[in-house]
């Protein structure tokens, strides 16, 4: 921030807030724009915005607690008024303040404006070790109960603020949450009681330290670990701990991590969990946390795609896309078209009468990424082979053809560019009398669903 702008900053008068208000009944009822001025000493020098939870530095300047943690824990260490030396245990918390702009709210409430609530003391050093120790405590005890309750305190300490998070993961957090997963994971597998519950706290209190470091994953992806965290996304009591689970999970997945990876696919039960929850799903975060998984294990080699595809992952996608939003319609093509490297993959699509249809319908309206997943997709499926001719024949009955002459006009690169130029060549040798179809909708198509 150079000097004029902060001086600018300072020098202000006010700043205002744009409200929606109504106009009289005399102007018709009409919404119409309505000012309010916040006072130039309510406002933060940093974010220029209203301050939450204002606490001073020694240089005497008042700022919001997360603009100005958020600039030292960026790597300055200078006051950015001032240029004076300040450090993060400097800030006081600026209580006259805070209840002045309380005070102000109140009073300007008719006008839209909502009260500031008063923020909680943020944890210290001390305090945050202090958690993260009675959650290594008590899962050495092998006390369940008091683990999950444990985790419990530091996921909804570190949800509270950034600064929070961030003193709760400097304490070793992550680390203490890991292992005691590990030693509370038994050898068969946890599906209820309080040991299940501990296990959903401690996956749940997981998400808030992400990413997880080397010996985090490596406590997670142990077999009694996975076990139990297969257990958990196939039959566990909450649907919390199911989220919690399938999100842990693509966290080890999407790292890069080729040791984790390689573990989870030998997981006793882990395919038939993931394929499971985008049969039946669960939540739409458990969903789009499965798909990545799979998506990662099926592109990890041939024998993992052909076992999803035995599992069944073809069908489930397919029938996932017909109403999918768009996270959920990329992550199911991602997932679709690496299964059909897989011959399983291939003759199960082929087989399913929703397949071509589902994805010329997603090869536009949804995203680049989702366009180069169908129409690679769409390249296995047409490609020489004893069932390819059914699939060219349905690809331009749903008007694949239009389509991809369409995308290669406004534009695409690459792979796709490549494969959507190939399946032009394709489908062109195919045409003949097939009747086409409007593809905005399925009413043409062979089976109801």
């Amino acid at each position: 921030m150079s000097r004029a702008t902060r001086v600018a900053g300072r020098l202000m008068p006010e700043i205002s807030l744009l409200r929606r208000g109504r106009k009289s009944a005399a102007r018709g009822g009409d919404d119409a724009e309505v000012e309010v001025s916040v006072p130039a000493n309510f406002v933060c020098p940093i974010s220029l915005e209203m301050m939450r939870d204002p606490v001073t530095a020694p240089t005497g300047i008042t700022y919001d607690r997360e603009s100005v943690e958020g600039w030292l824990a960026r790597g300055h260490d200078t006051c950015p008024v001032t240029g004076r030396p300040v450090r993060l245990a400097d800030l006081v918390p600026n209580h006259a303040t805070r209840r002045m702009i309380q005070d102000w709210c109140v009073a300007n409430r008719a006008r839209g404006v909502e009260r500031v609530p008063t923020p909680r003391v943020p944890v210290g050093e001390d305090d945050a070790e202090e958690v993260v120790a009675g959650v290594s405590a008590a899962a050495r005890r092998g006390d369940a109960a008091a683990c999950g309750a444990a985790a419990a305190t530091a996921r909804a300490l570190g949800r509270e603020s950034e600064r929070n998070r961030r003193c709760l993961a400097g304490a070793g957090a992550a680390h203490a949450l890991s292992s005691a997963f590990g030693l509370l994971a038994g050898e068969e597998p946890v599906v209820e009681g309080a040991v299940a519950g501990a296990l959903g706290e401690i996956l749940a209190a997981l998400t808030v330290f992400f990413p997880l470091d080397e010996e985090c994953r490596s406590c997670i992806a142990s077999p009694p670990s996975l076990k139990s965290l297969a257990s958990l996304l196939s039959h566990g009591g909450e649907l919390a701990a199911r989220v919690s689970a399938a999100v842990v999970l693509r966290e080890l997945a999407s790292s890069g991590d080729r040791h984790a990876l390689e573990a989870i696919a030998r997981a006793h039960g882990m395919c038939d969990a993931l394929v499971g929850l985008v049969t039946s799903p669960v939540s739409s975060q458990a969903t789009k946390a499965a798909l990545v998984t799979a998506y990662y294990l099926v592109s990890s080699g041939d024998r993992a795609a052909a076992r999803f595809a035995e599992l069944g992952v073809v069908p489930a996608a397919v029938e996932l896309l017909v109403d999918a939003d768009k996270g959920t319609s990329e992550k199911a093509l991602a997932v679709l078209d690496a299964a059909l490297c897989a011959d399983a993959g291939v003759e199960s699509a082929r087989a399913h009468a929703l397949t071509v249809p589902v994805l010329v319908k997603k090869m536009f309206r949804v995203s680049d990424m989702a366009t180069d997943f169908a129409v690679s997709a769409l390249w296995r499926l047409c490609r020489a082979g004893a069932g390819a001719a059914p699939c060219r024949a349905e690809a331009l009955r749903v008007g694949a053809f239009q389509k991809l002459l369409l995308l290669l006009q406004v534009g695409c690169a690459g792979v796709t560019k490549e494969r959507a130029s190939e399946l032009l060549k394709i489908l062109n040798g195919s045409r003949g009398s097939v009747e086409c179809i409007e593809t905005v909708d399925f009413k043409g198509l062979k089976r109801p669903f």
